[in-house]
């Protein structure tokens, strides 16, 4: 028993220090959008839907904090229509907030909301493992905490698309064609995850190590909301 909770302790331990390393070495910001895709979109005057669904599509990908985000809400769903309306919801507060933000130009401190979507990933993993009901005796109401936070995660790109100079002409074409693209990739990204957890619950070990798998999500979550907070002390 002492072997197996020392072995344990090693793994997490490399987890958590793997997980450090790619914080540090992975940029402050949690929504790439440089180099050509940023030139692209200051290029871009009038309607251009075909790259817009594209950099949609890119940017839910390799939107990490999304993914994780995402993980967590469908970790212990096993239903098909409970999947689409917990990603529904997340897709509702995520369009919502994007197409508002940069149309209304609401002004947000990117680093500020980037810690939140962090934050979020955390709350996802603690609500997994009942945490708060182990420790708060609480039960959060589970669709309108995934709703809320696709505001933040929307809101997050909309303060990243304001940081360049977008072309009125045809950007509400440009902002629904780029959310029509988060949803293609939204979509490619939860079929892939849920094969693997489709295989893994055919599996014993897909109980005994969920919680683990979710604190190792909140792990991942307090990085991403850490590195965002130093971002915010160092260059807000």
């Amino acid at each position: 028993m002492d072997v197996m909770c020392a072995i344990r302790k090693m793994l997490l331990v490399l987890v958590l220090a793997g997980a450090a390393v790619m914080a540090i070495e992975a940029p402050l910001d949690a929504h790439p959008m440089e180099g050509s895709n940023a030139g692209f979109v200051q290029s871009v005057d009038g309607p251009a839907p075909g790259p817009f669904l594209y950099l949609g599509a890119k940017h839910m990908v390799t939107g990490y904090d999304h993914l994780l985000f995402l993980v967590g809400v469908i970790f212990f769903l096993y239903r098909l229509k409970d999947v689409v309306l917990y990603v529904s919801l997340f897709t509702l507060g995520h369009s919502l907030t994007l197409l508002v933000g940069v149309l209304a130009d609401v002004s947000v401190n990117a680093y500020v909301i980037d810690a939140i979507i962090g934050l979020s990933v955390v709350y996802k993993g603690f609500e997994n493992i009942n945490g708060f009901e182990r420790v708060f005796n609480v039960k959060p109401n589970t669709k309108i905490a995934v709703l809320v936070f696709g505001l933040f995660h929307g809101l997050g790109l909309a303060t990243k698309l304001q940081e360049f100079m977008v072309s009125d002409n045809g950007l509400v074409a440009n902002i629904l064609s780029f959310n029509v693209g988060v949803e293609i990739g939204q979509f490619l990204a939860l079929a892939a995850v849920l094969a693997v957890l489709g295989y893994w619950r055919t599996r014993s070990s897909f109980l005994s190590h969920s919680f683990a798998t979710n604190a190792v999500l909140m792990v991942g979550g307090f990085l991403l909301a850490g590195v965002q907070m130093v971002g915010f002390v160092l260059f807000s």
